[in-house]
C-alpha cells in the first residue's frame, strides 16, 4: 500500500446515478429490529402522544397484542435502511414526493427490511440529473409486506456539473 495525501485518497462510497437505476432493477436492504427504546424515543421526540402507541392496555382494547409502532417510525427506519446502502451517497439531490400505504401493523420486536424496485427512471427537464421513482416494500421477519412507499427523487446524472 502506498501513502497518499487525504485529498488524493479515493472515495470508497459513491451512490448510483439515475442512469444506473433502470426500470425493473431492484435491491434489498439490511434488516433492523425495532426495539422498545426506539419506540419510546420516537414518541418523545416526535410528540406523537396517541395512547395506541404508549398504552398497551389501550392498544389491546383495539385488538392489538403487543406494542404497536407508528407507521411514521416504520417509514423512518425504512428510509434509513435505504440510505445505509449508500445507493444515493453523493448522488441524491432532492426528495420530491411520495405516497405511503400501511398494510398491516408493526410491533416492537419486529425485524424489517426494504425491497426497492425502480418503477420510473428518466432525464429531468434540466440536464445532468434525472427523476427516479421507486417502490419500497417494507417487509417483516415473516416475509409480510407491512407497508409500501413510492418516493420520487431527483438524482445526479453521469454528466452532472456542479
Amino acid at each position: 500500500m502506498t501513502q497518499t495525501s487525504p485529498q488524493e485518497a479515493p472515495l470508497l462510497v459513491h451512490g448510483r446515478t439515475w442512469e444506473d437505476m433502470p426500470v425493473g432493477s431492484a435491491f434489498r436492504t439490511a434488516k433492523r429490529t425495532i426495539t422498545e427504546t426506539d419506540l419510546v424515543a420516537f414518541l418523545h421526540v416526535s410528540g406523537i402522544n396517541e395512547p395506541l402507541f404508549y398504552d398497551a392496555g389501550h392498544a389491546g382494547t383495539a385488538g392489538y397484542s403487543g406494542r404497536l409502532v407508528p407507521g411514521a417510525l416504520v417509514y423512518v427506519f425504512a428510509e434509513g435502511l435505504i440510505l445505509q446502502t449508500n445507493v444515493l451517497h453523493g448522488t441524491g439531490l432532492a426528495f420530491m414526493s411520495m405516497e405511503y400505504s400501511i398494510k398491516s401493523p408493526t410491533f416492537v420486536g419486529d425485524t424489517i427490511h426494504v425491497v426497492v424496485s425502480v418503477e420510473e427512471s428518466r432525464v429531468s427537464s434540466r440536464g445532468g440529473r434525472g427523476v427516479v421513482r421507486t417502490r419500497c416494500g417494507i417487509v417483516n421477519q415473516r416475509g409480510e409486506e407491512v407497508a409500501c412507499f413510492t418516493p420520487v427523487r431527483l438524482i445526479r446524472g453521469r454528466d452532472f456539473a456542479e
